[in-house]
């Protein structure tokens, strides 16, 4: 079984794409040397949202890489970046499908604190997501 952590954010517009994806690629480097990782997704969604949902050994690996390095460092700009954050976590055998992931997301998930939140954040009331436009993140090295 993996630890299954889903995260859904959306900019709040075009001038932080740049910012936000050079994170995004360094923080997917992260990942796949981080102790613990072992697969992962990136959903790149309408209206500037994007998904990941990644499967780790356990928590506290997952934890290790969400405050360390580039990811920490991402972090510390979402709130600011995004109108539209939350997160979700379970255990499964494996990475989720998108439409499992929206499921997950609106039943269990929590919204992330955002300093501009849109209408729709706290009640995660999101259009459902786009599905045809994601990839794989690269797998575990090693």
């Amino acid at each position: 079984m993996s630890w299954i952590s889903l995260t859904r954010l959306r900019l709040r517009g075009w001038r932080f794409v740049p910012g936000f994806a050079w994170y995004a690629i360094r923080s997917s480097r992260q990942a796949s040397r981080a102790a613990g990782y072992r697969d992962g997704a990136l959903l790149n969604d309408a209206k500037l949202t994007f998904w990941t949902v990644t499967a780790w050994t356990d928590e506290a690996a997952m934890r290790a890489y969400v405050l360390a390095g580039d990811h920490r460092a991402a972090m510390g700009k979402l709130s600011r970046w995004c109108d539209e954050a939350s997160v979700a976590h379970w255990i499964a055998p494996g990475l989720p499908d998108w439409p499992e992931a929206d499921r997950r997301m609106r039943e269990t998930g929590r919204p992330s604190k955002v300093r501009h939140p849109s209408p729709a954040h706290a009640a995660l009331a999101y259009d459902p997501p786009r599905t045809t436009r994601g990839g794989r993140l690269p797998r575990a090295a090693g």
